[in-house]
């Protein structure tokens, strides 16, 4: 197989085989707070570059979108999905709010419910 051939790139069980600190250029942190709850919604401003994963993650964003909606839809671990999002609003080409809950998440009844609805599926 040589350097060019793109099947040398992908992996037909596991995907594209690209590492993480690839697309974060290294880094282990975002800038911007956020959580797998966060709505980001992308803006009217593009960046004058961007890397392919940057370009999915404003398209998947027209509409507000949560972190972890995002992250699934990139097939990217979350942190590093956090590192993509951070980059575009740092240049402002995303907005993020944190999402409203009227409930507690802490809530043991709530939680309850949860373990209770995901065990029945």
């Amino acid at each position: 197989m040589t350097a060019g051939d793109d099947d040398f790139w992908l992996d037909e069980d596991a995907g594209p085989l690209i590492r993480p600190y690839t697309v974060t250029a290294g880094r282990t942190r975002p800038t911007v707070d956020l959580d797998l709850l966060s709505l980001v919604v992308a803006t009217d401003r593009l960046p004058p570059a961007m890397d392919p994963e940057h370009a999915k993650a404003l398209a998947l964003c027209r509409a507000p979108t949560s972190v972890a909606e995002v992250a699934a839809h990139l097939r990217l671990p979350v942190m590093v999905t956090k590192i993509v999002l951070s980059d575009l609003v740092d240049r402002r080409a995303m907005t993020t709010h944190a999402a409203h809950s009227a409930t507690d998440p802490t809530d043991r009844a709530l939680l309850e419910k949860l373990l209770d609805g995901l065990q029945r599926a």
